[in-house]
């Protein structure tokens, strides 16, 4: 049995089981001369470092944020999480795939990074998807090229396939 996260954590609020808790006003999504996201270093480190505890509280974030930036760092999270061996990520896949049609750049490069990592044999097709799509409507004014991480991540699985 899994203990539930720390109650005296400041991330942690019981009303987060119903909804997410906060607003994410740390997060900095990347703009003209910053192709990269800013993240609270302190904030994704207590989830990280939570591991398998951490996983149904994030879950339940993605189940019903639809703000990029919240979203965008629980999936920097669950990035970071599967570099340090937490188990259990890449059963998310049902809830993971709410993204596979999304236009952000930024969660598809961090969709692309989870798969890429886990594997999961399901994945490999929105990887395709979104590769094409982005190919057909290319993103205006990008900040960064999230078809870097899609293509890298397609390679991964070709790539695992003819390692035998």
């Amino acid at each position: 049995m899994i203990e539930p996260i720390s109650h005296t954590n400041p991330y942690y609020n019981s009303a987060s089981l119903q909804r997410p808790y906060y607003a994410c006003t740390s997060c900095l999504l990347p703009v003209p001369g910053r192709n990269y996201c800013i993240f609270d270093k302190e904030e994704v480190d207590f989830f990280v470092n939570e591991k398998e505890k951490a996983i149904p509280y994030l879950t339940n974030i993605l189940t019903f944020s639809n703000d990029e930036a919240q979203l965008t760092e629980v999936l920097h999270i669950f990035n970071k999480m599967l570099d340090n061996g937490v188990k259990g990520i890449d059963k998310l896949y049902p809830l993971l795939s709410r993204f596979n049609n999304t236009t952000s750049a930024n969660i598809q490069s961090y969709l692309a990074g989870i798969y890429r990592k886990t594997q999961i044999p399901d994945g490999f097709g929105p990887l395709v998807k979104m590769l094409i799509q982005n190919s057909i409507n290319p993103f205006k004014n990008p900040y960064f090229d999230p078809n870097e991480e899609i293509g890298g991540a397609i390679l991964s699985y070709l790539s695992d396939k003819f390692r035998h």
